[in-house]
């Protein structure tokens, strides 16, 4: 089910609910510790967090981490919130760091420039401006996440390291629900283009599209049931099948 403009919580694997819009999405996972926050969305999106936290029973007081896949701010726009309010403390890779803590941002591969010939990249930015993606709160005190750890926070996730999107890509196995949440690793719609079905992220969104390919490998050998992607639908199947096609679209 694609989620609206409104973005309605939508639990999609047993203690796992999905939040966002269609533009970008960010989860919340149970356990009987309480609540992990996977990615924060944009700071529009502060309406959505207390319905999808009612959807598992629980609320802001249950919430005990929050992990970001990686840097950008379509996906750390709550931490800070989330943080301030509930004690949380924010999980991210080292070399994301600079991007969160001071919103510097690598050199992507290609320019947006090229991306602006589709429509949806158009809708994609203005979508984010509107909920208020310019003006992110930074985030200046994280954990470093030391992939291929497990944390010892709700779900008990096994951190790895699936760079290329940006240099501190993370994923998140989350075993015990079946699920692996991946960010912008692997993605099933384009937000640039568009296109739907399994594939990495544009040139224009990575640091390094050969090295995203690259960590297609690891993604391959998670362990899940359904990969639960930063942008578009989630995947239910083999984690090998998804990884194929997008190996099969190759880089764009």
């Amino acid at each position: 089910m694609s989620h609206d403009a409104h973005g309605q919580p939508e639990q999609v694997a047993p203690g796992v609910v999905r939040l966002g819009t269609w533009a970008v999405n960010w989860y919340l996972v149970a356990d009987d510790g309480g609540v992990t926050v996977i990615d924060a969305g944009t700071p529009g999106y502060r309406r959505q967090l207390e319905p999808g936290l009612e959807l598992l029973g629980r609320s802001p007081a249950d919430i005990k981490a929050v992990l970001l896949t990686h840097g950008d701010l379509d996906h750390v726009g709550l931490a800070a919130h989330i943080k301030a309010v509930c004690a949380a403390p924010v999980f991210l890779h080292p070399a994301d760091a600079a991007l969160v803590h001071e919103g510097k941002r690598k050199k992507t591969e290609a320019g947006f420039l090229g991306a602006l010939r589709h429509r949806a990249a158009w809708e994609t930015f203005a979508h984010f401006i509107s909920q208020g993606a310019l003006r992110t709160p930074k985030v200046t005190d994280t954990v470093a996440l030391r992939p291929p750890e497990t944390l010892e926070v709700p779900g008990r996730p096994r951190v790895v390291h699936v760079p290329g999107h940006t240099d501190g890509h993370v994923a998140f196995e989350f075993r015990a629900h079946g699920a692996a949440l991946v960010g912008d690793a692997l993605i099933t719609r384009n937000p640039l283009t568009g296109a739907r079905g399994p594939q990495i992220s544009a040139r224009a969104a990575n640091v390094s599209s050969t090295q995203a390919m690259g960590s297609l490998e690891t993604l391959e050998g998670l362990e899940a049931d359904v990969l639960l992607v930063g942008h578009g639908d989630p995947w239910r199947g083999e984690p090998a099948a998804a990884v194929a096609e997008a190996r099969s679209r190759g880089i764009s």
